[in-house]
């Protein structure tokens, strides 16, 4: 796969969670959660992205999220469960990015806000027709999700490289 290849990046933020008396990484999904996280799978699918990869944070909320929306899906990725995602900052999660094989073509991220928002907001840019307005006006709650698509190394992502075409919540 040439690195001029277009490549789509996919930031899925994990569903609802509850607040029982755990720690933050152990959190379950809420009701609310294990209602949203198959709607998004469906969207997801809908969207006929054909993900290469799908790299999902370790706590509990957002491997439930995947757990329900991967079945959605009409075939499922290879999954990586990386514990940087938890957390993880604007510059780390960049860095992840920058690790990603250039066989990859199409990237699904499942984590956490304030990371998605950020990074998509980074990415992007440039943005189609009201997407970015649309993304900023009701922050990225959760269950939402934002695509980038981007031509080049997963090496070269880095600030402004993308294109942000679609984004969806499942409350808007």
């Amino acid at each position: 796969m040439s690195v001029d290849t277009p490549r789509r990046i996919v930031l899925l933020r994990h569903a609802k969670a509850d607040w029982p008396q755990v720690s933050d990484h152990d959190r379950p999904l809420a009701d609310r959660g294990r209602t949203d996280a198959p709607v998004a799978g469906r969207r997801l699918a809908a969207s006929g992205i054909p993900f290469d990869l799908a790299l999902c944070s370790s706590s509990a909320r957002t491997r439930e999220t995947w757990k329900l929306a991967v079945q959605e899906l009409p075939h499922r990725p290879r999954t990586v469960y990386d514990e940087r995602l938890y957390e993880a900052s604007l510059g780390e999660l960049i860095a992840l990015l920058n690790e990603t094989p250039d066989d990859v073509a199409n990237l699904l991220l499942i984590g956490h806000n304030p990371g998605m928002h950020a990074l998509a907001d980074a990415l992007a840019g440039q943005a189609e027709s009201d997407v970015l307005a649309r993304m900023n006006r009701g922050g990225f709650p959760t269950s939402a999700f934002a695509v980038v698509t981007f031509s080049g190394s997963w090496k070269s992502v880095e600030h402004g490289v993308g294109k942000l075409v679609d984004f969806w919540a499942p409350h808007d």
